[in-house]
């Protein structure tokens, strides 16, 4: 059955081909992206299930108005994809209290934007589906990584919460953990370098920054494998919580719940009896 998709960066790299394929297998899409030109030449133009709308997560409004424009076109919203993000790298004490925010602002702050947009939509239904793109960095932490890894951390507990929220209106969510895929999130477009410079860390910043920029383009995940097993996970009847996705994922997600275990019985001894003794 024909659903209706709504993509958020629909104009490059896992966005485009989500949206390809749900086109492809005769499903409405609305395809948002800061530019829309630029959407509508990577989809391939007009097309008559395809709604191309102008969408900057950081603006609620054009949530809100994109929102509006799906619903007008194709009388409703069955599954969103939050899709977009970039990447803020660097230690911690390289990464500026400005680029912090600006990392929290796009990843955690621009999914909610547009989740609260869409959720009155899929509460008058009933029904619907919402999937964010986290990463394998919202589950292990990453050396470099401090300000990718908090907001993909704070997405992961979001939407944990959000499941919650709202499954008495009939509304699944699924937090996906991709691990390194051949996307355009480490492209000059998508990714930010440290801006201030501590002697102790310049040395292995260098390092780090090459070592990242060498991993561009040769990253072990097909994009268009991950769009189709999505677009499979779309069509669950019960999706999953959480869907890990690519071997290199799967692999430390599984070291990662090991290791949370041995903590936890490293715990016990100390940790079980602090309660008040009259309780």
């Amino acid at each position: 059955m024909s659903k209706v998709f709504f993509v958020t960066s629909a104009g490059r790299g896992l966005g485009v081909d989500i949206a390809r394929q749900a086109l492809a297998a005769g499903h409405q899409v609305v395809a948002t992206g800061r530019r829309p030109e630029t959407v509508t030449e990577a989809l391939g133009g007009e097309q008559d299930n395809l709604l191309v709308a102008a969408l900057d997560l950081t603006d609620p409004d054009t949530a809100e108005a994109a929102v509006r424009a799906a619903v007008e076109r194709f009388g409703r919203i069955d599954i969103l994809v939050n899709n977009a993000a970039n990447f803020y790298a660097g230690y911690f004490e390289v990464v500026s209290p400005r680029q912090m925010r600006q990392q929290i602002e796009t990843n955690v702050f621009g999914p909610m934007n547009v989740t609260r947009a869409v959720l009155p939509a899929l509460r008058e239904q009933r029904a619907g589906h919402i999937m964010t793109i986290s990463s394998l960095a919202g589950l292990v932490g990453q050396e470099f990584c401090a300000a990718y890894t908090t907001s993909k951390f704070a997405i992961e507990g979001w939407m944990e919460a959000l499941r919650l929220d709202v499954a008495p209106f009939g509304i699944r969510t699924t937090t996906v953990e991709p691990g390194f895929f051949r996307t355009e999130l480490l492209v000059d477009a998508s990714t930010t370098w440290p801006e201030l410079a501590v002697e102790d860390y310049a040395a292995d910043t260098a390092a780090q920054i090459e070592g990242w920029k060498s991993m561009n383009g040769r990253q072990a995940g097909d994009p268009a494998k991950l769009a189709a097993a999505l677009l499979t996970v779309a069509e669950l009847e019960e999706p999953p919580a959480r869907f890990v996705a690519g071997a290199d994922a799967i692999a430390s997600v599984e070291a990662k719940a090991k290791e949370l275990l041995a903590q936890v019985e490293a715990s016990r001894k100390l940790g079980m009896d602090l309660a008040h003794d009259d309780a």
